[in-house]
């Protein structure tokens, strides 16, 4: 199958009308559509991809038999593979058909980001990547410095868990499937000097193989991430992205769909800070190790036909 061939599965053009209140197209607005610019933003330096090393993409062949099993009705077809890797390439630029956070949720999602910083800031960064929706809950009603969620945010958050990525371009598979899913307290580990968690088994071990072989310069700089912590990340995205769910979606896995809930992980070197969440981390020597390893998969290689980001960062586990 030609490559070209394959993007039939991908629309560059109209898009059918969706159905919940949760979002819209970007031809129905501006760009840039303004939101508050008091709340604060994802601070990762999001680099536009550029040529690095990497894994293989996957098979297109593979991916199109997997992608036509669950296609929905809004994806038309197109044959420019190009023009959707040029989107993949500048993944922080609006395009024609992004979609949108409908204007009227606007408050209702800086409200919701607000409180879930706030159930953070009380519990710590830590347990805050492996609390659970119920106990984000709990804590919120618990404590006057968090305020219990109202009907609008809960609501808020059960929308964005139970919608369709597909509708703005995020192609993963979804691997989670209730909201009030929990990591249980025996299947994971807390790894030293990180403040991030691993499951027991394949991806502690898978771990701690890498530092061995690689050195001690590879740190965890994210583990485990239930649908709470997947949320708080994906609101701040959108907040950055100007209420872009497209352009968030091609950085971060919506919520239910990060792999990091049932295993992968993310690694980087010591000292290169927000840099190991850009494409110059392929640029390191530890990056490079990693890959003459031979036994290390990427989630997300460049080039792939998931609507996601080169993440030469992110280990696939699962």
């Amino acid at each position: 199958m030609d490559r070209r061939d394959f993007l039939k599965i991908f629309s560059a053009g109209t898009v059918a009308a969706m159905g919940g209140q949760l979002a819209w197209r970007v031809n129905d607005v501006p760009f840039g559509h303004a939101i508050y610019e008091d709340i604060p933003t994802d601070q990762l330096d999001l680099a536009r991809s550029i040529e690095l090393m990497s894994t293989p993409a996957p098979d297109p062949g593979a991916f199109l038999r997997a992608f036509e099993g669950r296609a929905s009705s809004h994806v038309v077809a197109s044959n420019d593979l190009d023009a959707y890797l040029e989107k993949m390439s500048n993944f922080e630029s609006a395009h024609q058909d992004d979609v949108f956070l409908e204007p009227p949720r606007y408050a209702v999602l800086i409200s919701t980001f607000k409180r879930l910083d706030r159930v953070q800031n009380l519990v710590g960064h830590g347990n805050f990547n492996v609390l659970s929706f119920d106990e984000m809950l709990k804590y919120s009603s618990r404590y006057e410095s968090v305020g219990a969620f109202t009907k609008n945010e809960k609501e808020f958050l059960e929308e964005l868990f139970t919608s369709s990525a597909e509708q703005y371009g995020f192609y993963g598979q979804k691997v989670i499937d209730q909201i009030t899913a929990i990591v249980p307290d025996n299947d994971r580990i807390k790894v030293p000097y990180t403040g991030h968690f691993l499951y027991k088994g394949d991806s502690f071990r898978l771990y701690e193989k890498v530092r061995k072989d690689v050195g001690g310069n590879v740190v965890l700089t994210s583990g485990i991430r239930s649908v709470v912590k997947q949320s708080h990340l994906f609101l701040a995205k959108t907040i950055q992205a100007k209420g872009n769910l497209s352009r968030a979606s091609r950085s971060l896995a919506p919520p239910g769909h990060s792999f990091h809930g049932i295993g992968d992980f993310d690694v980087g070197k010591i000292g290169y800070g927000a840099r190991n969440f850009t494409s110059e981390f392929a640029r390191t020597e530890e990056f490079k190790r990693l890959v003459d390893l031979g036994y290390i998969d990427m989630r997300y290689p460049r080039d792939n036909l998931l609507g996601v980001r080169y993440e030469p960062w992110h280990i696939k586990v699962v």
